[in-house]
């Protein structure tokens, strides 16, 4: 620490010391829920020893016929999902120094964080300078039970919730990844997406580097390991100069944690503190509060924040460029419950819908909200309309992904099984339904065919977003833009084609008004096409 001569400002936390790390090996434990093989226990150790700073070995429970055998295990399910539609968050983090409950902590906030992804979920924990991990498929409530949690002693601890995208739902993909290194240990936990990890794979590849997932995260692992500087902090400045694109990453040694975020700050990070003086990094601020710690502040763009014994050290290390923060974190992604890029998210969709009942009003009897992202901006459009909120559509949130083919005469099966209309409400009535954005088109299709088979007279759709147009490549999941309606189809043609008597987006112009002076810290790329950081890859 001491060999940065840039500024830095350091602030004491009343935080019990860790024992420094005394050797180059190192041991942990990864706990599977479903071990890969009949003969395997859920619990399995690995310890190396390292012996040129060059080599990298990243630790997963799976054995390398896993990356056979994974496709068979957690088959890519094809069946239709009425969330298919949306953008997917891929990732959710948090991290957590000195409390002695930091993986049951660790577990609640993932809890919280579940919005953010749902096929894997993991947690580090460190314990006498040693890297503990479970990792596993499926909700946080299903990879973890008490008899795990009690697996992961130690004050010190990173989690992960995951939603990949299409192919990559594997088990040895699921974070955090743990990594050794001559100098110790490294657990990391990541949300968002590097623009040039195929040309860092294959240049590290060339080099020697060997990988065990198909996730561009690991690639940070490879570089810090290759890095010639001695100091933790210095590697993860080396390592990040390299990378592009978007990332607000968590990680824990033998005894730091620390939290660092790309200098646009596409994706979010905040910091807080609990009431024991524990440090804690979370995507959001939901998070937070179901832990019971104070928001502080934001992990600033470009910033890199080490916690450990010695308080907190904050180094912004990056020429800062102009911010371009996700709006579809205030659209779609986050919590409404959240304040993310300083901004109420609630308050964001609410205006949204103002917005949307003052630029494109009907004449309707009732208005109704495609659950759950719809409902604030739907509450906005209601209360500026003067018309009665109701659910008109409920979801049900107990069904997940399935793997039972309808036949052709059961029309809508994903839709269906999602959401249900309420004749009561809809039946010959003018209805507007608020959605956050259409993708493709065709879950909308099937919505609009729902309530008019429930009796809605007529169906206004108003969507809280203006026409996404582009893909984005920093940390979500979108179709490519061949396969976005709206650039297909014109707003007029889309309405006809989804049986709509009227359809209306929210402007571009009316949602940068909306944001005031923070309107040029946001990423517009799915709207605009204009890309801040050129995809590579």
């Amino acid at each position: 620490m001491g060999e940065l001569a840039v500024g830095v400002t350091l602030e004491h936390t009343p935080i019990h010391p860790t024992p420094p790390q005394t050797t180059l090996s190192f041991c942990f434990k990864t706990l599977n829920p479903k071990p890969p093989f009949p003969h395997k226990t859920a619990l399995s150790y690995s310890s190396v020893s390292r012996a040129h700073n060059t080599s990298l070995t990243v630790y997963s429970k799976n054995p390398i016929s896993d990356i056979f055998s994974a496709h068979k295990q957690y088959p890519d399910d094809s069946s239709v999902d009425c969330e298919d539609e949306k953008p997917r968050e891929e990732c959710g983090v948090v991290g957590i120094y000195g409390d002695p409950e930091a993986s049951r902590l660790c577990y609640l906030a993932l809890h919280a964080l579940q919005h953010r992804g749902q096929e894997g979920a993991g947690i580090v924990c460190v314990k006498d300078n040693v890297l503990q991990t479970i990792t596993g498929m499926g909700l946080v409530s299903e990879v973890f039970n008490q008899s795990k949690l009690d697996k992961l002693p130690g004050d010190l601890a990173i989690g992960h919730v995951r939603y990949s995208t299409a192919g990559s739902s594997m088990l040895k993909n699921v974070q955090p990844f743990v990594a050794g290194y001559r100098f110790g240990s490294v657990g990391v936990a990541h949300n968002g997406n590097f623009v040039n990890y195929r040309a860092l794979r294959a240049m590290l590849e060339e080099n020697g580097s060997i990988f065990n997932t198909t996730s561009d995260t690991e690639v940070v692992l490879h570089l810090i390991a290759n890095s010639k500087d001695r100091p933790f902090l210095l590697r993860i400045v080396e390592a990040c100069e390299q990378l592009e694109g978007a990332y607000s990453m968590v990680f824990v040694t033998e005894d730091k944690l620390v939290a660092v975020r790309d200098p646009h700050g596409f994706r979010p990070l905040v910091m807080g503190r609990r009431g024991n003086g524990a440090v804690v990094f979370a995507s959001e601020t939901c998070a937070l509060d179901l832990i019971e710690a104070t928001y502080e502040r934001e992990v600033y763009p470009g910033e890199v924040v080490v916690v450990d014994k010695e308080g907190v050290l904050s180094q912004c290390l990056w020429s800062r460029p102009q911010p371009k923060q996700c709006i579809f974190e205030h659209i779609y992604f986050s919590q409404p419950n959240s304040v993310v890029f300083g901004r109420s998210v609630y308050q964001t969709r609410l205006s949204i819908g103002e917005i949307l009942a003052t630029e494109s009003p009907v004449e309707c009897d009732v208005v109704i909200a495609v659950p759950d992202s719809g409902v604030v901006a739907a509450l906005g459009y209601a209360a500026k309309a003067g018309v009665p909120f109701q659910q008109g559509l409920i979801r049900s949130h107990y069904v997940g992904r399935t793997f039972i083919e309808p036949s052709q005469k059961i029309r809508d099966f994903g839709v269906k099984l999602k959401l249900s209309p309420v004749r009561a409400v809809l039946e010959g009535k003018r209805v507007v339904v608020v959605d956050d954005s259409i993708v493709r088109g065709t879950t909308s299709s099937k919505i609009v065919r729902l309530l008019k088979e429930a009796g809605a007279k007529e169906v206004h759709m108003r969507i809280a977003s203006p026409p996404i147009i582009g893909s984005c490549y920093y940390g979500v999941d979108t179709p490519s833009a061949e396969e976005l309606i709206s650039n297909k189809m014109k707003v007029e043609e889309m309405r006809e084609a989804m049986g709509l008597d009227s359809l209306a987006y929210l402007r571009f112009d009316s949602l940068k008004k909306m944001l005031g002076k923070q309107s040029p810290n946001f990423c517009y790329a799915c709207f605009t096409g204009d890309y801040p950081v050129k995809p590579r890859d």
